[in-house]
């Protein structure tokens, strides 16, 4: 069984069934949600009939209630009829997103393309700005709990964060030092023609803006002469591993001769400290389900804060939704998984990315974490789903983008916390397992 913030109950009544299935009545979106395996059916209002593709384009807004409901093709329609999607990026997505011969190219012996859903996560109001954001999972209820927070979250304002400038670090290692102890002073002296060197190694970063911010020197063990230098670089709207790793290695030979000692590995670090991203919100109670819900939410929150077994799956229910994101878009999912955990452990106690706090009127809830992610480059160059999928964000730069991604993240976390706080995550599972046998032979 998968675990945290799916919330297997809160499910959309679409998976498997005949989009021409019966519906049961819907409740309006202002009542406060059941806490249960129908909640997000019972959120939604049916399609309207009155609303048509072909028409004048609409005005953008992630509310759109009735969506799980409609044929896959009048989806995608409606995207497009937002003027978020454009009838090329529309005909990529109905085409699956990758061709064979682009995937050739992407990767290494390839033989096919192994498809996942692609989705979309609505109801997402982020800095005042509505955003439908694609979602790439095998589980439908990772999109259904996101979606269903985030409606939550809209009636208190929506989700509002920040990201820093985008900063990568890359490490220059050195083996056998002389006298460690007084690297940092050493390197200290030669600041300047180290970022200079920096800078040289990495011309076109430069220009856009980019280049060597700050330098550190950490002694992990003196005795063994054991020094790693932080080299600290803006990578602009790329993810920038090639470009840290380029200049780890063209400035490690100045490094060592100041130093002494032997350079060893030179690469980026995946534990972007100045490449952070903040997200907060706050939702009512009775969006919630009620007080006593509210106080659960917070007590599971605050368990996650004292136990680390417990804080792992907290973490994993943020990751749900972020991961699932940041696949449909292309970015290094490995790397924000491993940045997030080391994040989580920095403090020698292994604790929760996201923590909710009761306030008089419901929850307010903050999440951070480090958080690299890219809208050029990589993937995001050559993919054609990835494409579509930055477009359907309206284009965000990267440090926009992180906070997309975090909202994602934070709401994941609240659906799970409020099943949790509810009837559980197992009894809805077990709904959703059964709706899959059919696909399955009968089960496992």
């Amino acid at each position: 069984m998968s675990d945290e913030a799916t919330v297997r109950g809160e499910v959309r009544a679409k998976t498997l069934e005949p989009s021409d299935a019966p519906r049961a009545k819907a409740e309006p979106s202002d009542v406060a949600p059941r806490v249960g395996a129908e909640a997000y059916v019972a959120s939604l209002e049916p399609a309207d009939p009155a609303d048509d593709a072909s028409s004048a384009p609409q005005p953008l807004t992630s509310r759109l209630p009735g969506f799980y409901a409609e044929p896959v093709a009048t989806r995608l329609r409606r995207l497009v009829a937002f003027g978020v999607l454009s009838e090329d990026a529309a005909r990529q997505l109905e085409r699956g997103g990758l061709s064979l011969e682009v995937a050739d190219a992407m990767s290494e012996n390839v033989v096919s393309v192994h498809a996942l859903p692609l989705g979309v996560g609505l109801n997402f109001r982020v800095n005042e700005r509505d955003v439908i954001v694609p979602m790439a999972v095998e589980e439908p209820s990772v999109i259904a709990a996101a979606s269903n927070a985030a409606r939550m979250v809209r009636l208190s304002g929506g989700f509002f964060g920040e990201a820093t400038e985008a900063v990568m670090t890359a490490q220059v290692q050195l083996d056998d030092v002389p006298d460690a102890a007084e690297a940092p002073a050493r390197v200290e002296s030669h600041r300047a023609t180290l970022l200079a060197a920096a800078d040289a190694a990495a011309p076109s970063m430069v220009r856009r803006g980019g280049g060597a911010r700050d330098l550190e020197v950490r002694v992990i063990d003196a005795d063994e002469g054991l020094v790693v230098v932080h080299f600290h670089v803006a990578v602009g709207d790329a993810m920038g591993a090639n470009v840290v790793d380029a200049i780890a290695e063209a400035v490690a030979p100045q490094v060592a001769a100041i130093l002494g000692g032997r350079a060893r590995l030179r690469i980026l670090t995946n534990l972007p400290l100045r490449r952070m991203v903040k997200v907060r919100c706050k939702v009512g109670a009775g969006a919630v389900g009620g007080a006593e819900v509210a106080d659960g939410i917070a007590r599971a929150s605050r368990f996650a804060e004292k136990d680390p077994f417990r804080a792992v799956t907290h973490n994993k229910g943020i990751m749900n939704g972020l991961d699932a994101a940041a696949l449909a878009l292309g970015q290094d999912w490995r790397a924000i998984e491993a940045g997030a955990h080391a994040f989580a452990a920095l403090s020698g106690h292994y604790g929760p990315l996201a923590v909710w706090r009761r306030t008089e009127s419901g929850l307010a809830g903050e999440l951070e974490m480090p958080l690299a992610v890219a809208t050029v480059g990589g993937a995001t160059g050559v993919h054609p789903g990835v494409r579509a999928g930055l477009e359907l964000l309206g284009h965000p730069d990267a440090r926009e983008l992180a906070v997309i991604l975090g909202a994602v993240g934070l709401a994941s976390n609240l659906a799970a916390l409020r099943a949790l706080a509810g009837e559980g995550i197992q009894r809805g599972h077990m709904r959703l397992h059964a709706r899959k046998r059919g696909l399955d032979g009968g089960g496992r």
